[in-house]
C-alpha cells in the first residue's frame, strides 16, 4: 500500500465518561420514635415533644441519623409521625433523614411495621419515655430487631407522682398482653 492508499488514522472514540452515583451513606444509627398524643390544636403533647428532642439530642451525636416516628392519625391533628417528622425538620434534620411510619395505633402495631423499615440496618435506637421504654425494646427484640434504648427525655412523663407511678404500674399488664401477641405473631410469620 502507498502512502497515498493508507486508510486515515481514526482517532478512538472518546471514552464516555459516566457520572457518578454516588450509593447515599447507610445511617449510622436509626432510631425509632415511638408516639404519643397529638394536642387538639394539632400540636404535639409534652411526651410527645419530649420523645422527639430526647431524640435529637441522642442523633447529634451521630454522623447519619436516620429517624423513623411512628404513629397514626389519632383524634386530633395530623398523624402523630408526621407531627414528630415537623419537629424534627423544625429541629433541622433533613427531611430525607426522616422516614414516617403512619400505620401505628398501638406499641405491638409501631413495632411491626418499624421492624419491616428497618430490617438489615444497625444500629436500632428505641426512642421513648422511660417507662415505656422496657417494654418497647422487648417487642423489637422478639420481632427480630436488636434495639437498644436511646437516652429517655430527662423529663418524666407526668408531674403528679401517683400519675408516674400509674405509667410504670400499666406497663406490666400491657407488657404480659403484648408479649404472648408479639409471639404469635413471630409464629405465624406477622413480624
Amino acid at each position: 500500500m502507498t502512502s497515498s492508499n493508507r486508510l486515515p488514522e481514526t482517532k478512538s472514540a472518546p471514552s464516555t465518561v459516566w457520572p457518578t452515583i454516588e450509593k447515599p451513606a447507610s445511617p449510622d444509627a436509626v432510631i425509632i420514635i415511638f408516639g404519643a398524643a397529638v394536642r387538639p390544636d394539632g400540636t404535639p403533647s409534652g411526651t410527645l415533644r419530649h420523645r422527639v428532642d430526647a431524640a435529637g439530642r441522642f442523633a447529634a451525636r451521630c454522623a447519619r441519623p436516620m429517624f423513623i416516628p411512628t404513629g397514626a392519625k389519632g383524634r386530633h391533628g395530623d398523624a402523630e409521625a408526621t407531627v414528630m417528622a415537623r419537629q424534627l425538620i423544625d429541629a433541622g434534620f433533613p427531611a430525607e433523614t426522616i422516614h414516617e411510619e403512619k400505620t401505628g395505633t398501638d406499641t405491638v402495631s409501631s413495632v411491626r411495621a418499624a421492624a419491616r423499615l428497618v430490617r438489615g440496618k444497625s444500629p436500632v435506637y428505641a426512642c421513648t419515655s422511660a417507662y415505656h421504654l422496657p417494654r418497647c425494646l422487648v417487642l423489637l427484640r422478639l420481632a427480630g430487631v436488636r434495639a437498644r434504648g436511646c437516652p429517655p427525655p430527662p423529663v418524666p412523663a407526668a408531674t403528679s407522682h401517683w400519675l408516674r407511678w400509674y405509667w410504670r404500674l400499666r406497663e406490666a399488664p400491657a407488657l404480659a398482653y403484648d408479649v404472648p401477641v408479639m409471639l404469635l405473631l413471630r409464629a405465624t410469620g406477622g413480624v
